[in-house]
């Protein structure tokens, strides 16, 4: 007799959620107690090959391996919501964690959050992230790269930067290795502790956890904070103890996430529509792609510096 398959329960509330694997998130109130439910559906092995290797950076199982390892539940700077219950079937997995509130937190004070972060130590576990710029520019490469890209005014800087990113990855590969959330936007660190001298963050989605580049994780801040890099590379620098890495190597690692993630998601964002009627430039305004310009367009100044 075959077992029933995994459902939300009744009274579950959708909301917006995404990640390697995730089949649902819910909100809801179990025992008396806020929490958000996430559902991990086990990838088809066939279709999805680097989902099950641990190391690569859509590890279909990350989020569950870090909510069971207990390894971020206090770390300094950036720690997990508190884990509720880890539930495993035929099918997949369940996250049960406990519901963040929502703080609206200023850039800087984020980017210090992950200076004190990345020192952190994560230990040695397989599934642990890494490589995360280069496999995910890899995944653009066999797809032929920024092809759409290469159809606008931008096209020869595109180029350039498509050209040389091995080049580039190579630099930051260079670059101390630190501690990295992996996906730290403003959406996922939602939340204040109280649990740490000074203060430190709640942030949700552990799903890319690993070890990358200094810098990179605030690259990949700053696409959404109101700040400018230069001043989210001075505060992260600030918290960073002293001798792990210098300004510099900050801003490169930071520089080069930010620009690549930015090209990368414009190309996807004009691809969207680059086949319907009317010629690609009059679709630089759509609300799809719209924003993704405006993100570019603030990565000028990186740019320049990596065209230099």
């Amino acid at each position: 007799m075959d077992l029933p398959r995994w459902q939300p329960e009744p009274g579950w509330q959708p909301i917006p959620g995404a990640g390697p694997a995730t089949a649902g998130v819910w909100s809801a109130t179990i025992g008396g107690r806020d929490v958000v439910v996430k559902r991990l559906q086990c990838p088809d092995p066939v279709d999805a090959r680097g989902a099950m290797v641990p190391a690569d950076v859509n590890y279909w199982r990350r989020a569950a391996e870090v909510a069971l390892s207990g390894v971020v539940a206090g770390s300094p700077g950036l720690r997990e919501a508190p884990v509720v219950r880890v539930e495993e079937d035929d099918e997949g997995i369940t996250l049960v964690h406990a519901r963040v509130e929502h703080v609206d937190a200023p850039g800087l004070w984020l980017a210090a959050c992950l200076g004190r972060f990345a020192p952190t130590d994560l230990g040695d576990h397989a599934w642990l992230a890494r490589d995360q710029l280069r496999s995910r520019l890899a995944l653009v490469a066999h797809r032929g790269g920024w092809r759409t890209l290469a159809r606008t005014p931008m096209a020869d800087v595109a180029d350039h930067l498509w050209t040389h990113r091995t080049q580039w990855l190579d630099v930051c590969d260079a670059l101390p290795q630190v501690a990295q959330h992996g996906d730290p936007s403003a959406a996922n660190i939602p939340g204040r502790s109280d649990q740490e001298a000074g203060g430190g963050a709640v942030a949700i989605d552990w799903a890319h956890l690993g070890r990358g580049p200094v810098g990179a994780d605030l690259g990949y801040l700053s696409l959404a904070t109101r700040e400018d890099v230069e001043p989210l590379v001075e505060a992260y620098v600030a918290a960073l103890p002293p001798g792990l890495a210098s300004t510099d190597d900050v801003r490169t690692g930071a520089r080069v996430m930010a620009v690549y993630t930015a090209l990368t998601r414009l190309d996807w964002a004009l691809a969207r529509v680059a086949d319907g009627d009317g010629a690609l430039a009059g679709k630089f305004r759509h609300p799809s792609v719209a924003p993704y310009i405006r993100a570019m367009q603030r990565q000028v100044d990186q740019i320049e510096a990596l065209l230099a």
